[in-house]
């Protein structure tokens, strides 16, 4: 017994000693669970990411939309088979969106380092298209004009969708904003600094207003951003010019009847990129609103005469534009009423006017007492050249402005317009109207127009940041044609070989939204 006591004794003492060494291991408490802390230093939903002395913030919206009688979401009816007024025509588009946005600030003895993040994941309706080829309406197939980012759809059947938007499972990705900024400089793809702050956007949310540049989905750039305090800033921008900041560069030598009616005059010559586009802006920022003066440099290079280089080429030319925005706040109508206008002019630089979303060509068809139908149809340049001659730089100026009332905390109210104007140098006109797609036209040939758009939009947030929007757009091509013209088939808008009055055209769309912002 003796030694079996011994021996549970021993044992004992040893389990103790293990257990006394194992907890000494342990530590003596339980280390505190680091908890997200709320970051002040830049406004409200900035967070600090934990192990670090950089705050970050997410945002974005979810947004469902249904475009009626329009060209494609947040549109007009200006061109393809969206302005061909017959069975290749939409009555609606729908769309749904999801917006995300990443914003990361760090304080350093330089200031400031801020990134900026934003993306889009999109489903939008398909779109019908045609080129008359089939013997029915489901043969139809082709290019069906553009979407909202200014891009080509096409597709094949009768149910057509361009690629990968209104198939069951498909959907688009965009980045728009993807930039740094640090010690006053802002590099990457950001809103230009030509642009007024509401960009495109001074009261609606119709996409393809004009009057003034709007670089919604953003433009690669180099800027450099002065603050002289008091609200007044300065920036110099060199800018990517090739994504948003051309049209058309016509060489005459390509034009061609059913080219012409769909609004080119000629081929688009675009040569390779040289020179980014140079930026200048000046900034007033009160209470009472702000006052901006912007200014533009854009270089005009284009390929060659012919197919080959040895064909020739016009030398470069520099366009410009200049654009003045003002914006009125605290007015007597009512809190939160605001006023902005603005105001472009440009020589060689249209897309300052008609900016990135605009329309660029215009073929609208109507019905005629003189003819098989009408139409009218018109083209925006950068320049425009012939066979062995020059640049000859396109000019235009516009204006756009809204004013917004509000009702009630929950009701507000937009009117909005636009108008710009397109003029063409006598000698472009002479290369225009001179060539052998005009040999059918009795009447006036004159490539000039003017385009106006009007519109009310009405917004109700019934809660915070849930809105429901109407916004009806009219607009009126105002062309310098007139008389009758013969043309081929336009196959591409199932229009047969006819002959055609040349006549002004007018059209409208209502965009109805829902948007939840968070």
């Amino acid at each position: 017994m003796k030694v079996v006591k011994s021996l549970l004794l021993g044992t004992a003492a040893g389990l103790i000693a293990v257990g006394g060494a194992q907890a000494a291991d342990l530590p003596v408490k339980a280390k505190a669970v680091e908890y997200v802390k709320i970051c002040t230093l830049y406004g409200a939903g900035f967070y600090y990411i934990p192990g670090s002395d950089t705050c970050i913030k997410l945002g974005g919206y979810l947004r469902a939309e249904v475009a009626l009688n329009a060209g494609g979401n947040y549109s007009a009816q200006y061109n393809g088979v969206f302005a061909a007024n017959n069975r290749l025509t939409n009555y609606y588009s729908m769309r749904a969106r999801e917006d995300l946005n990443i914003d990361t600030r760090t304080a350093t003895e330089y200031g400031v380092v801020r990134t900026y993040f934003d993306a889009v994941f999109t489903w939008t309706t398909g779109n019908y298209g045609g080129t008359g080829s089939g013997t029915g309406a489901t043969q139809y197939s082709g290019t069906i004009g553009l979407n909202a980012a200014g891009t080509g759809l096409t597709g094949s059947g009768g149910g057509n969708v361009n690629g990968t938007d209104g198939n069951l499972s498909g959907g688009a990705l965009g980045v728009y904003y993807a930039f740094i900024q640090f010690a006053g400089f802002t590099m990457g793809k950001a809103v230009s600094q030509f642009d007024a702050p509401w960009i495109n956007y001074p009261g609606n949310n119709f996409d393809q207003l004009v009057g003034g540049s709007g670089t919604t989905n953003g433009v690669t750039q180099f800027t450099y951003t002065a603050d002289f305090g008091q609200g007044v800033t300065a920036a110099f921008s060199a800018q990517d010019q090739t994504q948003v900041f051309q049209t058309n560069i016509w060489n005459t030598a390509g034009m061609s009847t059913t080219g012409v009616l769909g609004g080119a005059y000629g081929s688009n010559d675009l040569g390779g990129t040289r020179a980014p586009d140079l930026v200048g802006m000046v900034r007033v920022d009160q209470a009472w609103g702000l006052f901006q003066a912007s200014v533009a440099a854009h270089d005009n290079h284009v390929g060659y005469y012919g197919a080959s280089e040895v064909t020739g080429h016009p030398e470069d030319k520099w366009g410009w534009a200049v654009q003045l925005a003002l914006q009125i706040k605290n007015i007597p109508t009512g809190a939160g009423d605001v006023i902005n206008l603005s105001g472009v002019y440009t020589d060689g630089a249209s897309r300052y006017n008609f900016q990135e979303l605009a329309a660029t060509s215009y073929s609208m068809f109507g019905s005629s007492n003189a003819a098989y139908q009408s139409i009218g149809f018109a083209g925006v340049s950068d320049a425009v050249f012939g066979p062995g001659g020059g640049l000859e730089l396109t000019k235009t100026y516009g204006f756009r402005g809204a004013y917004t009332h509000n009702w009630s905390p929950y009701w507000n109210t937009a009117l909005y317009g636009a108008w710009a104007a397109v003029n063409y140098s006598g000698t472009a006109k002479g290369l225009i109207c001179g060539s052998a797609a005009f040999a059918t036209l009795t009447g006036t040939c004159n490539p000039d127009f003017n385009i106006g758009q009007v519109g009310v939009i009405t917004r109700w947030t019934p809660v915070k940041n849930l809105t429901f929007s109407a916004d009806f757009t009219y607009s009126h091509l105002d062309q310098k044609y007139s008389g009758v013209i013969t043309t081929p088939a336009l196959t591409g808008v199932a229009k047969p070989a006819a002959t055609y009055e040349l006549k002004d055209q007018d059209t409208y769309s209502l965009l109805l939204r829902a948007q939840r912002n968070w």
